[in-house]
């Protein structure tokens, strides 16, 4: 699968919604050619995963990846289903991701003038 990089200008609009009839938020990203709709506790893992890298003071990497929990395992209310820490070692992660990034090409609609 060939990396996309949508950059500011490609992300139309975010909407945040909790559907009626559930407890947990849902998330809906429109992009210039696509619209992804995420599930809170996907959110929580980037959350997660940004807040482990953006706001730490010399941490560069971090990978998450999903993983099913019993009962036994999680929280109460939480997703069976969990974006959580490899453990795999931080220089790895980021000279992957350095790969991957450099790349990535961005969809035709984010080079089109609006």
């Amino acid at each position: 699968m060939e990396p996309r990089l949508y950059p500011n200008e490609c992300v139309k609009r975010v909407i945040a919604f909790v559907p009626r009839g559930h407890l947990h938020a849902r998330f809906i990203i429109e992009l210039c050619d696509q619209v992804i709709i995420l599930h809170e506790a996907a959110v929580a893992g980037i959350v997660r995963a940004y807040a482990s890298t953006a706001l730490h003071p010399a941490r560069r990497a971090v990978e998450l990846e999903s993983k099913r929990l019993s009962e036994d395992e999680k929280k109460p209310v939480f997703a069976e289903w969990q974006l959580l820490e490899t453990g795999r070692e931080e220089q790895a992660v980021l000279e992957e991701a350095e790969k991957l990034w450099r790349s990535s090409k961005m969809p035709m609609c984010c080079t089109e003038s609006s």
